[in-house]
Order: C-alpha cells, then structure tokens, then sequence
C-alpha cells in the first residue's frame, strides 16, 4: 500500500488488536488522516473498514452497511463483558438441547428486535465511553433499542456450545445477542470467538493485512 490519501482500505483485524491501534498505525505510517467505520472488540478478528482522507466523510456510510459475523457462544456461564474476557457473573445449567428446538429460538429473533447494549461498550454516557465506566465497576444499565438481524443461521452446536452465522445491520452488538440466545434456551452465555466475515461487499480477500509489530503491511 503505497499511496493511502482519500481511500477506503478494508482490513483484516487480527485477534488481540484494537482497531484503534491500527488506525493510529496507518496515520503514523503514512501521514494521512484516518478513521475506522465500525470498531471490532480486541478479542475478535475479521474486516475492519478504514477511511483516509476525504473518504472519512464516508465513515457513517461504511457503518451503515450490513455485516455477517461468525460467532461461538459458550453456554452455561454470563460474564460482565459478554465474551471470554470478562469475569463471570452467573452461571446456570444446560438444558438438554435439540438442533429443531435451536434454530427455532434463533429464528425468533429475525426481523427488528429489541436489544440493550453491553455496560462494556464505546457507546458513551454524558461524553463517558461506558466501557471506561465499568472498568470502574460503574455499569450504565441503557434501554433496549432496536437492531436488524437479517438472518441467523445454526453452523453447529455441543453440549456447552453454539456456532452461528448472523447477518445483521448497524448499531447490533453480537456479545448482547450471544446472551440474550442463551437465556431464550434457559441458560446463560457469553462469545467464546467472534469473527466478521464481511461488511457490505468487503470480505477477507478484499482485505489487506496489517503487521503493526514489524512496522509493516
């Protein structure tokens, strides 16, 4: 990538990266301004959409687009953060579950739901990211709000675990949904991995890799 001004660059996050670190890379790198359309949790990996230059006019655009995810929800336990980072909470029993009795619930939560959004969040309060709130042990307890699940497909699922596929608009957080699937089976739950596949028309292979340890993409 040698001339990155007023450009779309759609990236593959790895895991354990925050997407602010690399577009903090990029505008060091190659001196251009820069923005994310649409953050991915450090914990998870897939198609991080960057805007340089003018193209940053086009941010909210880019975070309008739908976005498939693939997500691993474990069962049995709720943790303060919705994913494996976080302390647990709650844990519950596992009912005896079927692949009909599954893909019913999950069809039920098709169309515009209901969703409230993780005290872990960079949603803010008062000009507050939340997520630095909770860190505090201070959690903001936010109104549901309504999101768009456009489908919701069952790749596989064990005793403790299940594995879907979501396509879903903008403003959707796949670790509140994890939990709210697992108390619709009587159980609680939080994401185990979560990668996004696409965002609009933006998949792995439309994606550059970024190496922010050596310096270099």
């Amino acid at each position: 990538m040698k001339d990155l001004k007023n450009t779309l660059i759609p990236v593959w996050k790895p895991k354990n990266i925050y997407s602010n670190d690399i577009v903090a890379f990029i505008r060091k790198k190659y001196n251009v301004k820069a923005g994310h359309a649409g953050t991915l949790d450090p914990f998870a990996e897939g198609v991080l959409i960057i805007c340089t230059g003018s193209k940053t006019k086009n941010i909210e655009e880019n975070q309008s687009l739908n976005k498939k995810y693939l997500a691993l929800i474990a069962l049995g336990e709720e943790t303060n953060t919705l994913d494996l980072e976080g302390e647990t909470i709650r844990r519950g029993c596992i009912p005896e579950l079927g692949e009909v009795q599954i893909k019913k619930i999950l069809k039920s939560f098709e169309g515009i739901i209901m969703q409230r959004p993780p005290a872990f969040s960079a949603l803010r309060k008062n000009n507050i990211r939340l997520y630095r709130l909770a860190r505090k042990d201070i959690y903001i307890n936010l109104k549901p709000r309504p999101v768009k699940i456009i489908s919701i497909k069952l790749i596989s699922f064990s005793r403790k675990s299940i594995k879907i596929e979501v396509v879903c608009g903008k403003g959707t957080y796949i670790r509140s949904l994890a939990r709210d699937i697992a108390l619709r089976l009587n159980t609680y739950g939080h994401l185990k991995s979560l990668k996004r596949l696409s965002i609009g028309p933006y998949d792995k292979k439309s994606c550059k890799e970024i190496n922010l340890s050596l310096g270099k993409n």
